[in-house]
This record gives C-alpha cells, structure tokens and sequence, in this order.
C-alpha cells in the first residue's frame, strides 16, 4: 500500500521553498551565505485566564529561561515584574538552567558617564546595559567570571577593587589589600560553592616593587598573603586562568609561570615560543586547554597570525590553527596595527582599535565570523567576554 503525503507536508520538505540568501556587510571582503526555510506558524490565541492560573513554581521555571536580557527589560512594568530578582524561587530555578551563553560586554566612559554594551552571541544582538550604579572611581575593568566583573580604581586616596552584577546592579566594594598596590588582578567564581576570589599577583605596576601574591575569598571577605612570585621578566602583563592554575608568559627564564591556586605556590614551566613570534597573548579554553595567540613573520607581507595550544605532557606549544588572509588583511591592514585577544570555553576573540573590527574564532567548530554590528571610536574603551547570571554571590 503506498503512503500518501499531504499536501501541508510536502510544502514544508520541497526544496524549492529553500532559499540562499548572499549578504557582503559593508567594509567586509567575505559574503555569509545562510539557508532557510520558510516556516508559516497559525496565530496562537493566549487565554489570559489561563496564564493567570499559572503556578507560581511553573512561572518562575518558565522566567528562568527566558534570555536574561529580556527580564532586564521587563523589571520597570511593575512592581511584581521588579521584585522578580529578588525571589528565591526564580534565583534557584535560573540556577540550575544551563548559562545563556558567551557574550562580549564592551565598557567605556563618555561624557563623564560610564556606558555598557552587551553583544550576545546566542541571539546575535546589542544590549545597552545601564552603569550609573557604579562609583567614579571604578574605571579599570580587570575581567569577568559567572556573571561578575571586577573593576578597580583610585578614589582619590587608596587603590580600590569592587565585583559587580551588571544585571542585578549589586557591587561590592573589596577590603584593602595587606600591600594596597595597584596590581595584576584575576578574577574566578566557583559556581559549585558560589562564591569567588580575586588574585593579586606581580609587584606594584607603577613601581619595581616585588610584593607578595594575594589571594582574596569572598567567604571569609578577606585577603591572604601567600609565596612571592621569583623574580621573572614577563612578556605581558595578561595572565590565563585555567584549570585552577594562572599563567603568565616569561622572556627570563624563558616558558610560563604557573601559579597553583589550591597551593599557593610558583612554579617555571621550560615552554620554549615558537619562533618569530612578534607579540603573543595567553588564553584559557575550557576543560584544562591553554592556548597561546600571536602574529609570526619579520616582514609585514608574510605575517599571519596563528593558534597553538599547550601540550602539557611534552611542555611544548602545537599549532592548531592560522587566520585565513582574508580575515587577517581585514583586521589588520598595516603591520604597526595593534590586535588584542581573549576568550573563553574554547572560542577566540580578536579585537582590531585602528579598524574597529571583531572577529571570532570557534576552536571547537574551527569557524571564523566577524562580529555584527561591531565599532569601537574609543581608544579607552574595554572589552572581555562575559556570562550574563542573576546568581547572588555579592
């Protein structure tokens, strides 16, 4: 007996409903091609009754999932909408969601205001986030972690570090550190036992100072001084926290210095760079991967720049990826321009100040997209990859 397809059915697997859409953003050398098909959804009536009948534990597990941007949103329609953040129903239901997904948070003052914007990569749109919640003081944005972001700063005085929510507007100004010094900072959240920490480590930056390594845990709300880091010369101020250990790059003795958190010790890593490499930038991928990122050539025709991750057994760095030429003259035109880079669970981001361009790099997928909608005029302004979580950790 043969099967028969109705009609309704054969609309939504034809291929000629298929369509190939070719789109070249403005400014770009390479086209995106995408697929879809065209999908007509009946209007659905919502019985208000209904919904008003709702549980309150089934509401807030419905809410929990709903992108956090768009709750943000929601908070000025009522009273009830506002409180949403403070119910322990909903903080405990978002809790056990899986997180949104990366985003970039781009951060900068304007106009004697600071300003905040929010690019997620699951939905591929800007967010505005508003920041007149936070001191003057706090300009310096040292990173973020589960939904927190350190910023430091002089308030006229004393140096300062605060760990803020940007979703929940809650801040927390730090205790002093035992030697107040503007420092190296790294900041990790334990999304296990909800809590943080904050590492100082390196000597006073405006000075030759050699200080002790700090170690800040929100539980106790205090610093402890643990073993100084031997004296080095470090190719970059950036560090890479991976695996519960912290990485800095080192021109003598030449490798890594890795900082065991759960220690609080020190130890040299013989890591020898790869050859030619002009400027390099340590990055944390996920599950205990470490990558190292740098432009390689002498001359300006042949640079390119490339991926090695860290090969732990045999100490030594393995390229697992080059940046297409096209992407490559597009973010970097001349060979004085100056790039950034960090990342996070396995994915890359480039940044490009003169262009003002960023692009990114999928380490799992080996995919490169450039980032929508993605320009930056200031030379002030900061960028890290950030998870949006209303946890209450502060």
């Amino acid at each position: 007996m043969s099967r028969s397809i109705s009609p309704s059915m054969s609309r939504s697997i034809s291929p000629s409903r298929q369509k190939v859409v070719k789109t070249k953003p403005r400014g770009f050398d390479e086209e995106s091609v995408s697929v879809f098909a065209k999908i007509i959804h009946s209007d659905i009536h919502m019985e208000d009754h209904i919904w008003a009948l709702l549980p309150e534990d089934l509401l807030m597990e419905v809410l929990a999932r709903v992108p956090p941007f768009l709750i943000f949103r929601l908070m000025p329609v009522c009273r009830r909408w506002n409180s949403i953040l403070q119910d322990r129903s909903f903080l405990a239901a978002h809790s056990r969601v899986p997180s949104h997904g990366p985003c970039l948070l781009t951060f900068w003052k304007s106009s004697q205001a600071y300003q905040c914007s929010v690019f997620s990569l699951p939905l591929k749109t800007w967010y505005k986030i508003p920041f007149a919640f936070l001191p003057d003081w706090a300009f310096w944005l040292v990173g973020s972690s589960g939904g927190l972001l350190c910023l430091s700063g002089y308030d006229g005085l004393d140096f300062k570090i605060l760990v803020c929510n940007p979703l929940t507007q809650t801040w927390k100004v730090l205790p002093s550190m035992h030697h107040n010094q503007q420092r190296q900072l790294t900041l990790v959240v334990d999304k296990v036992d909800c809590t943080f920490k904050v590492i100082a480590t390196g000597g006073d930056i405006l000075g030759d100072q050699t200080l002790p390594t700090e170690v800040y845990y929100s539980r106790l709300d205090s610093w402890s001084v643990h073993q100084v880091m031997p004296a080095v010369t470090l190719c970059s101020s950036k560090m890479a926290f991976c695996d519960s250990r912290l990485y800095l790059e080192t021109l003598s003795p030449l490798g890594l210095m890795m900082y065991r958190v759960d220690m609080g010790q020190w130890e040299h890593i013989p890591a020898k760079f790869p050859r030619s490499l002009l400027d390099g930038y340590l990055v944390a991928g996920a599950k205990k991967r470490l990558f190292l990122v740098g432009r390689i050539g002498l001359f300006s025709t042949l640079q390119s720049i490339r991926i090695w991750e860290l090969d732990h057994a045999k100490t030594a760095w393995v390229e697992i990826s080059r940046m297409p030429p096209k992407y490559f003259r597009a973010l970097l035109r001349l060979s004085a321009d100056r790039f950034d880079c960090f990342g996070q669970d396995n994915q890359i981001c480039f940044t490009s100040w003169n262009q003002g361009k960023g692009l990114l790099y999928d380490v799992d997928k080996k995919a490169w997209s450039w980032i929508v909608g993605w320009v930056i005029q200031l030379c002030s302004t900061q960028v890290c990859f950030y998870q949006p979580r209303f946890d209450k950790l502060i």
